[in-house]
């Protein structure tokens, strides 16, 4: 079977995306890529995250678009809070808040270079400011007496985040970030994080595999509802070991 990435314009319209849910549509390696080009405008962005699709690029390439299969995901139910990370807590001084410090947030991302080198580009930083402003993009704070430890953030829509990024200024700083997240989707009944791809370090988490097809339809059923939430939004409040927040959302 021959192979076509979609190109796409900046004047199309923003649903102009392959269907991942095709046969022969996103390649096979690299894993998910199913087009090229277009914008970050948010239309485009809503438009992509909804078909289960999320850009990722740098700054010397055009704007590409994947969506890989197997999907990695943590159903928040399933998320494992390590020892460490509960002794951490419980010796005080941790604290975690919600969209209070979103550009520190993406800066401190853009500035922590990983395997796949600087892809937050200022391009990207801009987009997801502006889907900040929306409603749509937020952020996770994890604070050690009161000063900034980390951080996450991630488009929300409907039951589902999907996460794009953490950080971390002390140890320990992202995984706190990352438990503030849970609890919020335990209390708001955000059925699923999307991790994008696997790594052995999200394994530790909780991350669990889901094939494409299931991926797509769970979306389906949990972002009917979407709408942007500008009001979801609190200053730091102490964070809580994994037992505490099951028994708060039990």
């Amino acid at each position: 079977m021959a192979f076509r990435i979609r190109t796409l314009l900046p004047e199309d319209p923003p649903d102009s995306f392959p269907d991942p849910a095709k046969a022969g549509v996103a390649l096979g390696y690299p894993d998910g890529l199913l087009a090229i080009g277009g914008d970050l405008s948010p239309p485009r962005l809503l438009a992509a995250y909804r078909r289960g699709i999320f850009p990722w690029y740098n700054d010397d390439q055009p704007v590409l678009w994947w969506s890989p299969d197997p999907r990695a995901v943590i159903l928040p139910s399933g998320f494992h809070m390590s020892r460490s990370t509960t002794r951490m807590i419980r010796r005080g001084g941790w604290q975690y808040s919600l969209n209070k410090a979103f550009h520190d947030v993406i800066s401190g991302c853009a500035r922590n270079r990983g395997r796949h080198g600087t892809w937050i580009t200022p391009e990207m930083q801009a987009a997801y400011q502006e889907m900040h402003a929306f409603g749509y993009a937020h952020s996770v704070e994890s604070w050690f007496n009161g000063a900034l430890a980390g951080g996450i953030y991630g488009i929300r829509l409907g039951g589902v985040f999907f996460g794009e990024s953490m950080f971390s200024l002390a140890t320990g700083g992202s995984k706190i970030a990352l438990s503030g997240l849970i609890a919020e989707c335990l209390a708001e009944d955000i059925a699923m994080l999307d991790c994008q791809l696997p790594s052995d370090h999200l394994r530790t988490l909780g991350m669990v595999e889901m094939a494409r097809d299931s991926f797509l339809a769970y979306l389906h059923e949990n972002t009917r509802a979407a709408r942007p939430r500008r009001d979801w939004r609190f200053e730091p409040k102490p964070a809580e070991p994994l037992i505490s927040l099951r028994m708060q959302a039990g």
